[in-house]
């Protein structure tokens, strides 16, 4: 890995960031906050007008530029619908844009609160905008965008971790094993859900990507946004014991069933899609490590408690991966 792949933004200076966002119109305040982003960057920019703008630099070399386009569409095509999605702003019909080698998009800024969740009424609203988003996502397909499997998230993940040297040698053998068995089952549980739908998802669709307002949810950051089933846009917020989850389940779906069938097989896939998540996190974290924003944010995973925790944790969703699935029918 050279020094520009490992350091991709080492030039992106406030000046330039700046500039690029004045380059297509925005007239810009010299106001810029940094705003949690690790995969790309991510601004918020102060206008001359009193108003703020959002501008995302994309890591390089992880989307083909077809890919981003994708994004853009399936986001406009949501906002056609009237869903309440952020899309990137069109300028001159053109949402990706370039400068001194980074491509970005801009967007409006949208308010909101992380969503609590609490009541049904709040699960049932969230459930129906879910809904209406993947009646939209089965009108098309994606052609340049990942699709979720077991292959990319599962055993080449792991492989890369492996390979990395980032196992403590205690651990190895363990690590191994644990995936291995892992991917049996996960593999078995994608066989008994099929054959299970394949539609355009938002892919990460979790809290932290939801702002919710006095109107409802407002859906952020499509940039995770994939080919696979419909559930791995719901059981992210599911979480607690077994009938908690059970419950909220129940009624995400209740508002979900307003607008898209759900295919009950599709439960056979949540901690199938679970374990998927945590194996490719920590190679995600593996692979991002020389980019110095992730030393900063997540010091703990150079630590040999953290990989003790995560071989443990896997040796734990091995059980929950043989505990019968979520009863909502």
């Amino acid at each position: 890995m050279d020094k520009n792949e490992a350091q991709p933004y080492a030039d992106l200076t406030p000046d330039r960031i700046l500039s690029s966002v004045d380059d297509i119109g925005f007239a810009c305040s010299g106001h810029i906050l940094a705003l949690n982003s690790y995969e790309n960057r991510v601004y918020q920019l102060g206008t001359e007008d009193g108003g703020f703008v959002i501008a995302k630099f994309y890591r390089p070399g992880r989307w083909t530029d077809a890919g981003i386009d994708e994004e853009h569409r399936f986001a406009e095509e949501l906002v056609e619908r009237e869903l309440p999605i952020v899309a990137p702003i069109a300028v001159d019909g053109q949402t990706l844009h370039r400068c001194a080698g980074h491509r970005y998009a801009v967007y409006p800024r949208q308010g909101g609160r992380w969503p609590e969740l609490g009541n049904a009424e709040d699960r049932e609203m969230l459930g129906r905008f879910v809904g209406r988003i993947h009646a939209v996502g089965a009108l098309g397909r994606f052609r340049h965008r990942q699709e979720i499997s077991i292959e990319r998230m599962g055993r080449d993940a792991s492989h890369y971790v492996l390979l990395s040297d980032w196992l403590p040698p205690h651990l190895v053998q363990s690590y191994q094993a644990i995936v291995n068995r892992l991917l049996v089952a996960v593999t078995e549980a994608f066989e008994r859900a099929e054959p299970f739908r394949l539609l355009r998802i938002h892919g990460d669709c979790h809290p932290g990507n939801v702002l919710w307002t006095d109107e409802g949810p407002h859906f952020v950051d499509l940039d995770d946004c994939v080919t696979g089933p419909a559930v791995q846009d719901l059981w992210l917020f599911l979480s607690g014991e077994r009938e908690e989850r059970t419950l909220q389940l129940q009624q995400l779906l209740r508002g979900y069933s307003r607008f898209f069938d759900f295919d009950y097989r599709e439960l056979h896939l949540v901690e199938a899609l679970r374990t998927l998540r945590m194996i490719n996190y920590t190679a995600w974290l593996a692979r991002r490590w020389e980019d110095p924003a992730f030393p900063r944010a997540f010091p703990w995973f150079a630590e040999t408690r953290y990989w003790e925790e995560h071989v443990l944790a896997l040796m734990e969703q091995a059980a929950a991966l043989e505990e019968p699935v979520l009863e909502v029918g």
